[in-house]
């Protein structure tokens, strides 16, 4: 089966209307910019730089810049 890619648009469209719970309009020319709401989980906690340069999960180790004892862990 062929689809013309105006009408695989015209799909995309209408599958993100329906996920979002908005109505899709014909006459838009313009896709409305997507929220991203950040999950908690991905929050960075503010923490000093280790003045030795130490990891400070593993402080028998240089820190790599991870960001693990930054967050949850997640």
């Amino acid at each position: 089966m062929e689809i013309s890619e105006q009408e695989l648009r015209a799909l995309v469209r209408e599958a993100i209307a329906r996920h979002t719970g908005q109505l899709a309009s014909p006459r838009a020319t313009e896709a409305s910019p997507l929220v991203f709401h950040a999950h908690a989980s991905h929050t960075r906690f503010t923490l000093p730089a280790s003045e030795d340069g130490q990891c400070v999960i593993e402080p028998a180790v240089r820190c790599n810049h991870c960001g693990y004892c930054l967050s949850y862990g997640h």
